[in-house]
């Protein structure tokens, strides 16, 4: 019985994602979730450009403030409809990566969002002589329905490994050639593996897969960073808009870093009871397969949403 308990818990981890899913479109619960984000960004907004003219007249007290101000819109931006959230969630559900490393992508991602909003602006300004209007075009309707079509694609290289680690799985669980009622670990005299290690089990993903990861959300300029590098540039204070816009990165990670941490517990809390390793090698690809479908879905719409 403990068994198929073990087996029904990844179908029932898709089941409470699906049904947050249900909330956050047919229900109108994104509808919501954004109001609410768009009117804290408004009024962030409204106390930064304060914050600003405090700057320019002189106050020194006006710089923790506008920091302050930075990180609190990046939490609100990345509190409503985002990539970030949805790629971090679901690699995080789908790989089996340790909490620290996947907290460090995401801080990585978001900061690396920040500085691409930095390169954005200020090449935009010196070489190609953009408008302001021009640059949050470009970031609005070309990144970003390409950070979300990149996105798509790493949930179906999920989806598509998962199918594939299935698929070997079910074949290594058929009735084996011989029988042994000896206790062991990973490997054993038998002469074949009986299950990933726990070095295996956490192994440490490459070096290309984390720059892929920063980079298919750092495409994707934020547009509040924008705004503020392109006033910070006209008022001379482009040092400030720079702190600024990396503060706003800093705050967009608090809430990418709590995602991160929520699909490592949900992952973990669905292995822990997992003992056997012949039903561990069935979780792990279940898992990949429901966070590559979730990831691919909903980068998906929100990719058509974009265009």
């Amino acid at each position: 019985m403990s068994g198929r308990l073990t087996l029904l818990l990844p179908v029932l981890a898709l089941g409470l994602m699906a049904a947050l899913a249900i909330w956050l479109w047919p229900m109108g619960g994104m509808i919501q979730v954004e109001r609410w984000a768009t009117t804290g960004q408004r009024e962030v907004q409204t106390a930064m450009a304060g914050a600003l003219r405090r700057l320019k007249s002189g106050d020194p007290a006006a710089m923790t403030a506008l920091l302050g101000l930075c990180f609190a819109y990046g939490f609100f931006h990345a509190a409503g409809p985002g990539h970030g959230k949805v790629l971090i969630g679901g690699y995080g559900l789908g790989r089996r990566v340790p909490l620290l490393r996947l907290s460090g992508l995401a801080v990585a991602s978001s900061l690396a969002q920040a500085a691409a909003a930095v390169a954005m602006v200020y090449a935009g300004v010196f070489a190609l002589n953009w408008t302001r209007e021009r640059m949050v075009a470009t970031a609005e309707a070309v990144l970003a329905p390409a950070s979300y079509g990149l996105i798509a694609v790493v949930g179906l290289w999920l989806l598509l490994r998962g199918l594939g680690r299935l698929r070997k799985a079910i074949r290594a669980r058929q009735p084996e050639t011989h029988v042994h009622h000896h206790d062991h670990g990973g490997t054993c005299g038998c002469g074949h593996k009986h299950g990933p290690t726990a070095e295996e089990a956490a192994e440490v993903h490459s070096l290309r897969e984390a720059l892929i990861l920063i980079g298919t959300v750092a495409i994707r300029p934020c547009t509040g960073a924008l705004f503020l590098l392109i006033l910070t540039w006209r008022m001379d204070l482009d040092w400030i808009g720079i702190a600024g816009a990396f503060a706003m990165g800093l705050g967009t990670a608090s809430v990418t870093v709590a995602v991160a941490i929520g699909s490592v517990l949900l992952r973990e809390s669905t292995l822990a009871r997992t003992q056997q390793p012949g039903l561990l090698r069935l979780a792990l690809p279940a898992l990949e397969i429901t966070a590559g479908a979730l990831v691919a879905l909903l980068s998906v719409n929100l990719m058509l949403t974009a265009l």
